[in-house]
């Protein structure tokens, strides 16, 4: 077993790549540009949503705080009626890219101390990178990509949009595991 404090630097060096590997993703290749719409009539719509003094949170409509009230003829005819939803809204203000760019960073860090700590309690110093690279990659792909197919499946994400969180994933757990193999100790 390699012990965690051998892996600083590849812990380090692994949410540092991950990092610049998604900033490179996002501001290149902008696919994710298409994952949201305006909604029809903003105006309107912000409006009543002001006046309605909504607070930061999530919220879910038509509201229904009873599951058993959801076989009422009335909650039915609600959700039949539509739109159907859910709606996250976060504190006023212009948006601080610094702030969610350092919690994303810390995320990384955070992922990338349980890659180590998987990979470091199943392989032994001087595995192979081949081998370092598999587990790495497996974490580090469950955990940045897979998590977003619980949203297409509680949230209503479009498969598109998972898709490309996949996507994502995918390269983010080939950025660690390649980091991890590389500074494997040998």
């Amino acid at each position: 077993m390699v012990s965690l404090t051998a892996l600083w630097l590849p812990i380090l060096l692994a949410a540092v790549i991950v990092f610049f590997g998604s900033s490179l993703l996002h501001m290149v290749l902008r696919y994710h540009r298409t994952d949201y719409r305006q909604i029809p009539q903003e105006p309107t719509v912000l409006s009543a949503l002001r006046q309605g003094a909504i607070s930061p949170g999530m919220y879910m409509f038509p509201y229904v705080p009873d599951p058993r009230e959801q076989k009422k003829p009335e909650v039915q005819e609600k959700f039949r009626q539509g739109p159907v939803g859910m709606l996250t809204v976060i504190p006023s203000g212009p948006f601080n890219m610094g702030r969610y760019l350092g919690m994303w960073f810390a995320y990384c860090l955070v992922v990338s101390f349980f890659v180590a700590y998987v990979t470091a309690s199943t392989l032994p110093p001087g595995t192979s990178y081949l081998q370092v690279f598999r587990v790495a990659g497996t974490v580090g792909f469950m955990t940045f990509g897979l998590s977003y197919i619980a949203n297409f499946v509680w949230l209503g994400w479009p498969a598109s949009t998972v898709l490309k969180h996949l996507f994502d994933g995918l390269i983010y757990g080939l950025l660690m595991a390649g980091t991890f193999g590389w500074l494997w100790p040998r």
